[in-house]
């Protein structure tokens, strides 16, 4: 089962230990975040104590507000749980019996500049992101005219010296062999290994450093991938789409993502139609589509 090591929270966020056993090695398993108004109330219920548990003003507020033997109570129910660990927002000073009941029962417990609100936003979006589902696959990523476009194709079809011409004309290279895919929100955001970043394999030259050749406008560290293109040897007895009737998809992750099959055969300018795919698919997000307007027009034809 996937999860984030708690060391690796505490270094995003760039938590401040109250109290950090380093004994205790927490993993969180869900990118879901609790703040425990109700457990301080008293109610156990439901209680969802695997998440990381965070206290703003209002809770920590009305911890002063009960007796010391309720507020003790309280406080050692709650850390009798094996939470992940406390963080307390806003820098707000950590009462002294919390400080108690975190270490008889080895709970971490830490504190952050940020307001509540945006500490829980920003611990969502991290843990989401580290803890979403993930695939490596063969391929390249680009962005070409601000769309993100995963090239595949069989080895030695020309995924990658399409790409370099593509690169050549000024779009940007996210990943080049291999390309970390995760899913997000029912999105696709692709990544380069730390392995190949900002590398590509060309063969008969090598390996270029796509960053050091082209400069730092040419590489982009990670893209949502909108467009899938694939590319094929050209087969004589195939019938190719010619007019974009075909409606085409392949499933990354249960995830649909819109395919043109481009068929490669010398003579064709593979990088260019690649271009022009981006730029179509662009215009159909805006809402035209030429072959509406090609129905159209055979319709008005057809009736006269």
């Amino acid at each position: 089962m996937q999860y984030v090591r708690l060391e690796d929270l505490v270094k995003y966020m760039s938590l401040e230990p109250v109290y950090y056993p380093q004994d205790v090695q927490s993993r969180i398993y869900t990118p879901e975040i609790s703040r425990p108004g109700l457990q301080m109330a008293g109610y156990f219920d439901l209680f969802s104590f695997e998440r990381i548990q965070i206290m703003g003003k209002t809770e920590m507020y009305y911890l002063k507000t009960l007796e010391q033997e309720v507020k003790k109570e309280r406080l050692d129910k709650f850390f009798s749980y094996p939470i992940p660990a406390v963080i307390i927002a806003n820098e707000m000073e950590v009462d002294d019996t919390m400080i108690f009941y975190a270490k008889k029962y080895k709970r971490p417990v830490f504190k952050a500049n940020a307001k509540t609100t945006r500490l829980v936003n920003e611990m969502i979006s991290f843990l989401e992101e580290e803890l979403a589902q993930e695939i490596t696959i063969h391929g390249v990523c680009l962005e070409v005219f601000g769309i993100g476009v995963f090239i595949k194709g069989k080895s030695g079809v020309g995924k990658s010296e399409t790409s370099l011409e593509l690169i050549n004309r000024g779009h940007r290279l996210i990943a080049d062999d291999a390309v970390i895919i995760k899913k997000l929100e029912n999105r696709l955001k692709a990544s380069c290994p730390e392995l190949t970043k900002h590398l590509m394999e060309i063969r008969g030259i090598g390996i270029l450093d796509i960053k050091h050749l082209f400069g730092v406008g040419s590489i982009k560290l990670e893209q949502y991938i909108e467009l899938a293109i694939e590319l094929e040897e050209w087969d004589e007895e195939k019938e190719y789409d010619r007019i974009g009737m075909d409606d085409n998809y392949i499933e990354i992750l249960d995830v649909k993502v819109p395919t043109v099959v481009i068929p490669v055969k010398p003579g064709r300018n593979i990088s260019a139609i690649v271009e022009i795919a981006a730029k179509n698919y662009r215009q159909k997000l805006l809402g035209y589509n030429p072959l509406e307007k090609y129905q159209k027009r055979f319709f008005n034809l057809a009736q006269s």
